[in-house]
């Protein structure tokens, strides 16, 4: 039987502590930066809920993330970015959780005449913009090589013809290499090892 958790909304529609996941998710999905998390007892979400959200959503600093990357096991306290595409090009979506609860924190999407790959790239551009605002270096993972490649040179290399219906596509390219050539991160950017761990957890769950 699975324990029961209590979820702390500080950030969404109407603030609070909900005592189901189907509850919290009706508080924040689509909210654009909800905070929330889980708790293991009331108790411990009563204290949470009074305080600064960041406190509980920072990064364990017991191990560093380089060093638990090299020994091929989960960092917990990490975000994990997806993105999945019906088509190619196609209606594209792109999500991040908590490695450490599956809580989504950003979902965007589904748009019009997009690929999976540009999907990836926005994901983790978006990503790093959220926790930097929040002054987080949290690890982020993602399942695709060429996303990170596009990170490293700051450059969404796609060969996706720009047209009427995915011009807002082309405008989120536009901000995500305006804000990687303009700002800095200190957050890992890590390769989730699908063949070892199974799907990643931001994954649409399509394949």
């Amino acid at each position: 039987m699975a324990q029961k958790k209590f979820y702390v909304v500080w950030q969404g529609v109407k603030p609070g502590i909900y005592s189901s996941w189907e509850e919290c998710k009706a508080q924040v999905s689509g909210f654009e930066n909800a905070r929330y998390k889980s708790f293991p007892s009331m108790e411990e979400a009563k204290k949470a809920f009074g305080e600064n959200p960041w406190k509980h959503m920072n990064p364990k600093k017991e191990k560093k993330p380089d060093e638990q990357a090299s020994t091929g096991t989960i960092i917990r306290e990490s975000l994990a970015v997806d993105a999945a595409c019906s088509g190619n090009p196609g209606l594209m979506e792109y999500r991040g959780v908590y490695v450490t609860d599956g809580v989504e924190i950003f979902h965007v999407g589904p748009l019009e005449e997009g690929t999976n790959n540009i999907g990836e790239f926005l994901a983790i551009v978006h990503a790093l913009a959220l926790l930097q605002k929040g002054g987080k270096e949290t690890p982020l993972y993602t399942d695709s090589v060429n996303a990170m490649k596009w990170i490293d040179r700051k450059k969404c290399n796609t060969k996706l013809e720009q047209t009427e219906r995915n011009r807002p596509i082309f405008d989120l390219i536009t901000r995500a290499e305006k804000w990687l050539r303009e700002n800095s991160y200190k957050n890992p950017i890590l390769k989730w090892e699908t063949k070892k761990w199974g799907e990643i957890p931001a994954d649409f769950g399509r394949k």
